[in-house]
C-alpha cells in the first residue's frame, strides 16, 4: 500500500510566507545624511520614540559615527509607521528584517 503525502498548495505556502513576513521581527534603521543637525536628530528621536536625552544622543552619535543606528525593533506594521514618520521629519530611515532573532 502506497500512501500519498499531500503537498501544500502554492496559495498555502504564499500565505505562510506573508504571515511570517508580517509577524517576524523588523527593525527601523536611521541612516546618516549630510543635511540634518545633530540637535535636530536628537529632538526627533525624543519626539517620535520617547527616548530620554542620553538615549537619543547615543543613537544620534551612532548614526553620525557609524552611518546607521537601529532605533526600534518589532512587528512590521509598527515599523513601517515609524519609518514613514521619520521620513516626514526628513530623516533617512529604512525598514529591514531583523535576522538576529
Amino acid at each position: 500500500m502506497i500512501l500519498a503525502c499531500a503537498k501544500p498548495s502554492p496559495t498555502t505556502q504564499a500565505q505562510s510566507r506573508t504571515e511570517l513576513e508580517l509577524s517576524g521581527n523588523w527593525r527601523v534603521v536611521v541612516l546618516n545624511d549630510p543635511v540634518n543637525l545633530m540637535s535636530y536628530v536628537v529632538m526627533i528621536f525624543k519626539k517620535v520614540f520617547g527616548f530620554d536625552e542620553s538615549r537619543a544622543r547615543r543613537h544620534m552619535l551612532e548614526v553620525h559615527e557609524l552611518g546607521r543606528s537601529v532605533v526600534w525593533s518589532g512587528l512590521r506594521e509598527k515599523g513601517e509607521a515609524y519609518v514613514f514618520t521619520l521620513q516626514q521629519w526628513h530623516l533617512t530611515a529604512v525598514l529591514e528584517p531583523d535576522e538576529t532573532s
